[in-house]
């Protein structure tokens, strides 16, 4: 369990992070999610000790994780995957990781297994490709198959069966009864892999929910209708209360479900050529959520 209790960060009379609460609870998939600069670097940092808060704390099973006699045995953390000297081998890094710890070297073996780095483990990692740079950081976070994981975009340069696995990985991990915190800026692996979300932006609580709950409080939903009479079909749905907005050849109905308009529609004679509920994505309810957040705006106009 990880649980932060007015944690605060300032750099230069700035917060980075101001007076946050949050708990990470054992047993499930935690998204940790944020525009850049919202403050989710600086707050691992401190859970980790690798940053010492301004005021409040954060714990890790009810205690500092810094006076923890073998940390990786207590937390497994991914901040910085290719943080792995070039000359070093990816078992020798592993194994040196293991005797920092009183870890037994078997479990070397058993990571480079887990990650599928096993016939590479003997290349130096500086001739490692991104992706396989990835999969030895996550290594290097299980070696001490610690109760607690922390991953920092844990799919980044890996390809599609890489992401699955991370997935897959995660899921079972949170399965096991572990505590598992994954930052990630891909929202529809998050949406894929998570089961609670907490949102940061500009170093302050936005949100902290089950996944399901934030996108029924977030997300958007309506019902797209096309119909070949749609100018009819529009009166008929205004005329009853809906809200109707006419987007090309669709209507995009809200205040009513597909079957209760279908049925609706099919009753005073006309005829329907599609009904289809949409709903917004999770990238679409963070977009939304996180708008005032944002720090850095690109310009989307092309000069010509």
């Amino acid at each position: 369990m990880i649980r932060a209790q007015g944690l605060t960060k300032t750099y230069d009379g700035k917060n980075a992070v101001n007076g946050i609460d949050f708990t990470v609870e054992p047993g499930r998939v935690t998204g940790f999610l944020g525009p850049n600069g919202a403050g989710k670097s600086t707050t691992m940092r401190m859970i980790l000790g690798l940053d010492a808060p301004t005021k409040g704390s954060v714990t890790v099973n009810d205690h500092r994780y810094v006076s923890s006699p073998a940390p990786l045995r207590e937390v497994g953390a991914l901040l910085e995957a290719h943080a792995v000297h070039p000359g070093r081998s990816a078992r020798n890094h592993l194994r040196w990781l293991a005797a920092s710890n009183g870890i037994p070297t078997t479990r070397v073996g058993e990571v480079l297994e887990l990650v599928g780095l096993d016939s590479v483990a003997a290349q130096r990692a500086g001739r490692f490709s991104l992706g396989m740079g990835q999969r030895l950081g996550i290594a290097a976070a299980l070696i001490g198959d610690p109760p607690v994981v922390m991953l920092d975009e844990p799919v980044n340069g890996l390809d599609p069966e890489g992401v699955r696995w991370v997935r897959s990985l995660a899921r079972q991990l949170a399965d096991d009864g572990k505590t598992v915190f994954v930052s990630s800026h891909l929202m529809s692996e998050m949406a894929l892999m998570a089961d609670h979300l907490i949102v940061i932006g500009r170093g302050t609580i936005l949100a902290d929910s089950p996944l399901q709950d934030f996108m029924a409080e977030h997300a958007s939903a309506y019902v797209r209708v096309k119909a070949p009479q749609s100018t009819d079909v529009e009166a008929l749905l205004v005329g009853r209360g809906l809200d109707v907005t006419r987007v090309d050849d669709e209507l995009r109905v809200q205040g009513l479900d597909a079957p209760a308009i279908g049925e609706l529609i099919g009753g005073h004679g006309l005829f329907l050529h599609e009904l289809t509920l949409v709903r917004s994505s999770l990238e679409d309810a963070f977009m939304e959520l996180t708008a005032d957040s944002v720090e850095y705006h690109a310009r989307t106009e092309v000069a010509a």
